[in-house]
């Protein structure tokens, strides 16, 4: 059994997604940003940097920790020999991906968020950032009207790119202008495993305010 500790963001939603397109059973923790659970020791025992997501691999053995959504997906991969290819360059290509995932659109994207809720607010560094996940999502979309996805085969380099690539075209209202990753994003959107990642992310959402609440 895996257990997965999570929450409703870009980067929460990623593992979900994998875990359900691979069809392995797990164990949903959500673990509530908002109120710094991501802090407690308890969570801290399995990501030292207190950021989500994380997992605990207890298949075969009494379980190891992998935080960081590109090594989970990575792991998962390796785990069940699928959504990456084993060697040569479709394996290289999807690792370009999911990094240019890790390293631009997630942060970028991630600060335009943070900035437009700050309480000292900065049009400056808003700016800046929008002009750079702009500039990001327009590679996507360069790449995306040659190939129906990243790296060839559907891989972990679209569930990594799939959620801050769909949070970005919301937030700068960018769909029009990005027609190729719009599709790409529609299209992903619709697998059967996203779908049921994201019910089950906002059920357990769900639930977790009702008990909150009733306490």
């Amino acid at each position: 059994m895996i257990e997965l500790y999570t929450w409703t963001t870009p980067n929460g939603e990623k593992p979900a997604i994998m875990l359900e397109e691979c069809g392995l059973d797990y164990d949903l923790r959500l673990v509530d940003i908002s109120t710094g659970q991501q802090k407690e020791s308890g969570f801290l025992a399995i990501n030292p940097n207190g950021r989500i997501p994380a997992i605990v691999d207890r298949d075969g053995g009494e379980g190891h920790r992998v935080f960081e959504s590109g090594a989970i997906l990575v792991h998962l991969a390796e785990k069940t020999g699928r959504f990456l290819a084993p060697s040569g360059p479709a394996r290289s290509e999807a690792f370009a991906w999911t990094f240019f995932q890790v390293g631009g659109t997630g942060p970028m994207i991630g600060q335009i968020h943070y900035f437009k809720n700050a309480e000292e607010r900065s049009d400056f560094a808003i700016r800046r950032f929008e002009r750079e996940s702009d500039r990001l999502l327009g590679v996507l979309d360069a790449r995306l009207r040659e190939v129906e996805f990243l790296a060839g085969d559907y891989s972990i380099a679209d569930m990594m790119n799939w959620t801050w690539a769909r949070s970005g075209l919301r937030d700068l209202s960018a769909s029009d202008r990005f027609p190729a990753l719009s599709a790409w994003v529609d299209r992903i959107g619709e697998r059967p495993a996203v779908v049921r990642a994201l019910d089950r992310l906002q059920e357990a959402k769900r639930l977790a305010a009702e008990k909150a609440s009733n306490a």
